[in-house]
């Protein structure tokens, strides 16, 4: 029961965060050098592997 709430609780957050980005994107359309702001759906994983693959992400160490 409670990891239902838990998975419904973050749900809306990631929601109301995409809405704030959607809002702030729309607010700042005609500023000049304004870079969007993008939210990610996936998995922190699966975002990680799109990463490599494309090869954006360098390794420390």
């Amino acid at each position: 029961m409670l990891r239902g709430l838990y998975t419904a609780a973050s749900g809306m957050n990631h929601e109301l965060n995409r809405q704030d980005a959607i809002a702030n994107n729309l607010a700042n359309v005609n500023t000049a050098g304004f870079k969007k702001d993008d939210m990610i759906g996936a998995a922190f994983h699966e975002e990680l592997y799109y990463a490599l693959d494309r090869g954006s992400v360098q390794p420390i160490g």
